[in-house]
């Protein structure tokens, strides 16, 4: 059960997610619509704050948005799409274990430039340094 409400304000602090990607994230069903106070204003729960950690995440870790809407999807859909959230994450696990070893490669070519641009420098004489 929910216990606390936080403001858009103190959410976007929160979340780290702008007030406009909030917005967006709930016209687009990445989260469900949130509660309104009284007074009309958006009030948002622990268990959202938990899921914009989550959307963080696989934002963080390159998933793209439609994938995102499907995983949502099959969470609102219940218990019984447990095997196909499975499915999904282990795919996009191993998207980003791909991604990673991409950019180590990477990482390690301009480390290799990095040695020749010291390597070169170290034999240079020192009036050249300067200039």
């Amino acid at each position: 059960m929910t216990t606390e409400n936080y403001s858009p304000a103190q959410t976007v602090e929160i979340s780290g997610f702008s007030l406009d990607t909030l917005r967006y994230y709930e016209r687009i069903g990445l989260i469900e619509p949130v509660r309104r106070a009284a007074g009309g204003h958006r009030r948002y729960t622990d268990d959202d704050i938990g899921w914009l950690d989550m959307l963080r995440c696989l934002r963080g870790t390159g998933m793209p948005i439609a994938q995102m809407q499907t995983f949502a999807e099959l969470v609102r859909d219940g218990d019984g799409t447990v095997a196909e959230r499975l499915a999904l994450l282990e795919e996009h696990d191993a998207n980003v274990e791909a991604e990673m070893a991409r950019l180590i490669e990477l990482r390690r070519k301009v480390r290799e430039k990095i040695a020749y641009y010291r390597g070169a420098l170290a034999e240079m004489p020192v009036e050249c340094v300067r200039d």
